[in-house]
């Protein structure tokens, strides 16, 4: 195994928790039910594939473009008030990575100028050699395409890459492109599908680290 591919959002930095605050308090400004149960269902999903589930529970009329846009404001806010969320290990991981001479990719989920800004904020954009984002793919997670692409440009074959995930859309996503996934929970419990369809469940990034380490030897 010469390739590790990671998700961001959930994995990298502490975001998914700060998207879903921002979502929630819009719902709420906006007297509308139900988005505790709206949200999860959009972890791991790009913009199209979100706003298919959002129209689906609100209707044809819903100004989906218009909340978002109040949602990502909030977001921002926050992210500039009190700074970028960065998990535990992101630093340890990847400057061992680096080391050892994997090559490292990137696909997310989220569109790219998201991603770029979040990656150049924490400083940690140069150890990724491929940066694929959902907006580069008509469906990403929990279809392959978006992995599939990430190994492609990385010039590797898929059941040489590890894929690092949180989310079981991204499990799914890099287990049916042929990856081993390997999962580090975020937002939402593994269930029996994750702990069949990842290599291994980890609590976090420095059990990856130590994972990782071990099978190099």
């Amino acid at each position: 195994m010469n390739t590790v591919v990671f998700d961001m959002d959930g994995v990298l930095f502490d975001t998914e928790r700060l998207c879903e605050r921002s979502w929630l308090v819009m719902a709420e400004e906006a007297g509308l039910p139900g988005m505790e149960e709206i949200f999860p269902k959009c972890i791991g999903l790009n913009a199209n594939d979100s706003r298919r589930i959002v129209m689906e529970a609100y209707g044809e009329d819903f100004d989906y473009e218009g909340f978002r846009t109040k949602a990502s404001d909030w977001f921002w806010d926050y992210i500039e008030k009190n700074g970028l969320p960065v998990k535990p290990g992101v630093r340890e991981l990847l400057d061992w990575l680096q080391k050892q001479g994997f090559r490292v990719g990137l696909a997310s989920s989220t569109r790219r100028s998201t991603v770029l800004n979040h990656l150049e904020q924490a400083g940690i954009r140069d150890f990724f050699a491929v940066i694929v984002t959902g907006d580069m793919v008509e469906h990403s997670k929990p279809q392959p395409d978006i992995y599939l692409l990430a190994c492609d440009q990385l010039g590797t074959q898929p059941e040489q890459a590890y894929a690092i995930e949180d989310s079981p859309n991204g499990i799914r996503s890099a287990h049916a492109a042929g990856m081993t996934p390997l999962m580090v929970p975020d937002m939402i419990a593994p269930d029996e599908e994750m702990a069949r369809l990842s290599r291994k469940i980890f609590k976090d990034l420095g059990e990856v680290l130590e994972f990782l380490q071990e099978k190099s030897k």
